[in-house]
C-alpha cells in the first residue's frame, strides 16, 4: 500500500483495529482498551509520516503505550512500506463511550490492579523546564507580607487542586521584580509534588507569540497547538502583558486559554498589570483573563522588607546585624530585585575585601541609594490606581463620575503632599486642568479626611504605602 495523507484516515486505522482485534482471539481486555483510542491526523514531515492517534485519559494512554502500542506499530508495518512514527495523546473530545465497558471487564479484576500499580509506579511525564525552576522557588521560601497574603494564598490553593473550583484562570499582577514568578513556580513545584503525573508547561507570553508566528509562517498549527493544548495538563504563563504586541496571536492565545478551562485544566497567568490596562487586547479576551481569580501583589512594607532580609541573609550565610538590615530595607524600596541586589553587592565586597559587615560598610557601598529616597507622579498615580481598581488613563481622564473623581482628588493631594509640585505642574499632569481645580480638589481631600473615617482610612493606607516606598 502507498502511503498518503489522503488514504491514511479514520478508515485506515478502523482497518488496523479490527485486524488487531481479530488477532488477538477474545481477548476482551485489549478489545476495551483499543476501542477508544481514535484517529486524528497524518501529516508527512522530514521524510516521515506522523500519525497522530488519541485517547480519552491518562489511564488508558497509560495501558495502550504499555501494551498495545508495539502491536499497532505491527500492525501497520503490515499495512505500509514507508516509514512511520505514531503520536499518542491525551483529548477529552475522544467521542467512544468507553467507561461502561472497561468497568464490566475490569471491575474487581486483577488486571485493574495491575495497571493501577503500573500507572502509580511509572515515571512522571516531565515539568517542561523544570531544570530551570530553581529550587529556591517554593512557597516554603516566600516570604508573605500584606503586600502578598492574598496571591500567595490564592496560588497555594490553585496548585492543592488544579482546575478546580473558581480560580481558572489565576490572573497574578503587580510591578516588576515583586514576586510573581517566585509564586508562579512555586506553583509548579508544589503541583510537581502533589500531581507527578499532570504534563505543566511553563512559558513567557513573549515565546508563545514569536512560537506562533514562526508556527504561522511554517503552516505548522496543528503542531503548535499539540503542545499548547493537547500535551498540556497546566499552563503556566508569565508576563502575559507581551500578548498585546500581535493582534494575530491573540486569537490563538484566547482559544487555547478557552480550552484549558473547558477541560477544566488550570491556567496560571502573571502581567504587570490588570487585564484592562493591557492595551491593544481583545475585549473578549480580557473578558476571559478576568473570568477567573485577579490577586495583586505590590512591593512589601518596611517590615516586610527586613524579613526578607533576614531569610535571605540566612541562605547566604551572611551575617549581618540588625541595624544594617534596617538600613538596607529602607534604602531598597523599589523592588525585591533591587532588596537582594544591594544584599549581594554587600556579600561581595565584604568577601572580597575581607572585612565584616556592619552599619558603616553598607552605608559607604549604598550610599547612592540614600538620596533616591523619592516618588514620582507615575508611582503615585500607579498607587492611587491599584488602591481604587481603576486605570490610571481614568485618572487623567476629563470623566466626572465620583468613581473616577474622588480618586482623582486623592492623588491630586498626594502629589502635593510628597512631591511640593506647583498648582499649575499638577493641573497639567490631569489633562490640563487648572489651578482652580486644583485647589478645590485639595481641599475637598483636607476635609473629607475630617467628616468621613472610612475616606480617613483610604487616606492612611496611601500614605502608608508612599512611606513604604520612600522609605521616610
Amino acid at each position: 500500500m502507498q502511503l498518503n495523507s489522503a488514504n491514511l484516515d479514520s478508515s485506515f486505522w478502523s482497518q488496523v483495529k479490527t485486524s488487531i482485534k481479530q488477532k488477538s482471539g477474545s481477548n476482551r481486555i485489549l478489545e476495551s482498551y483499543l476501542e477508544p483510542v481514535e484517529f486524528i491526523s497524518t501529516e508527512k514531515r522530514d521524510e516521515k509520516f506522523h500519525f497522530t492517534l488519541s485517547v480519552p485519559n491518562k489511564f488508558i494512554h497509560f495501558y495502550v503505550s504499555e501494551n498495545l502500542k508495539d502491536k499497532i506499530v505491527s500492525e501497520i508495518k503490515s499495512l505500509i512500506t514507508e516509514d512511520f512514527e505514531i503520536n499518542l495523546i491525551v483529548s477529552e473530545k475522544t467521542s467512544v463511550d468507553y467507561n461502561s465497558s472497561l468497568q464490566d471487564v475490569l471491575q474487581n479484576s486483577d488486571e485493574l490492579l495491575q495497571v493501577q500499580n503500573k500507572l502509580n509506579q511509572a515515571r512522571p511525564l516531565p515539568v517542561v523546564n523544570m531544570e530551570l525552576l530553581g529550587e529556591e522557588f517554593t512557597f516554603s521560601t516566600f516570604v508573605v507580607g500584606k503586600n502578598s497574603e492574598f496571591a500567595h494564598a490564592a496560588t497555594y490553593n490553585v496548585s492543592q487542586s488544579p482546575g478546580e473550583g473558581d480560580y481558572n484562570p489565576l490572573f497574578i499582577y503587580g510591578p516588576s521584580g515583586m514576586g510573581k514568578t517566585h509564586l508562579l513556580k512555586a506553583a509548579i513545584h508544589q503541583i510537581h509534588q502533589n500531581y507527578p503525573h499532570y504534563r505543566v508547561l511553563y512559558t513567557s507570553a513573549e515565546k508563545f507569540l514569536n512560537e506562533c508566528v514562526q508556527s504561522i509562517r511554517r503552516q505548522e498549527m496543528d503542531k503548535f497547538r499539540l503542545k499548547y493544548r493537547e500535551n498540556c495538563d497546566v499552563l503556566v504563563v508569565d508576563d502575559v502583558q507581551y500578548i498585546e504586541r500581535g493582534q494575530a496571536v491573540q486569537e490563538e492565545f484566547f482559544h487555547t486559554i478557552n480550552a484549558f478551562i473547558e477541560r477544566r485544566r488550570q491556567v496560571i497567568l502573571a502581567s504587570d498589570r490588570m487585564p484592562k490596562d493591557i492595551l491593544n487586547l481583545e475585549d473578549r479576551s480580557r473578558t476571559r483573563l478576568e473570568r477567573g481569580l485577579i490577586a495583586d501583589i505590590t512591593m512589601p512594607d518596611l517590615e516586610t522588607r527586613i524579613a526578607i532580609l533576614r531569610y535571605k541573609a540566612e541562605k547566604k550565610n551572611l551575617r549581618i546585624p540588625e541595624d544594617a538590615i534596617s538600613y538596607l530595607a529602607r534604602i531598597s524600596k523599589r523592588s525585591i530585585r533591587e532588596l537582594e541586589g544591594n544584599l549581594n553587592k554587600i556579600k561581595m565586597f565584604s568577601e572580597l575585601q575581607g572585612v565584616t559587615v556592619n552599619l558603616e560598610l553598607a552605608r559607604k557601598i549604598l550610599s547612592h541609594h540614600e538620596n533616591t529616597a523619592t516618588i514620582s507622579v507615575d508611582e503615585i498615580l500607579r498607587i492611587v490606581a491599584e488602591h481604587y481598581k481603576i486605570r490610571i488613563t481614568d485618572l487623567k481622564s476629563s470623566s466626572r463620575a465620583k468613581p473616577i473623581v474622588v480618586p482623582r482628588q486623592i492623588a491630586m493631594w498626594l502629589i502635593k503632599k510628597f512631591l511640593d509640585k506647583s498648582l499649575v505642574e499638577i493641573g497639567k499632569t490631569f489633562g490640563g486642568r487648572d489651578h482652580t481645580t486644583v485647589i478645590n480638589s485639595l481641599e475637598k481631600v483636607e476635609s473629607s479626611q475630617a467628616k468621613d473615617l472610612q475616606f480617613k482610612s483610604d487616606i492612611d493606607d496611601l500614605v502608608n504605602q508612599i512611606h513604604n516606598i520612600t522609605g521616610l
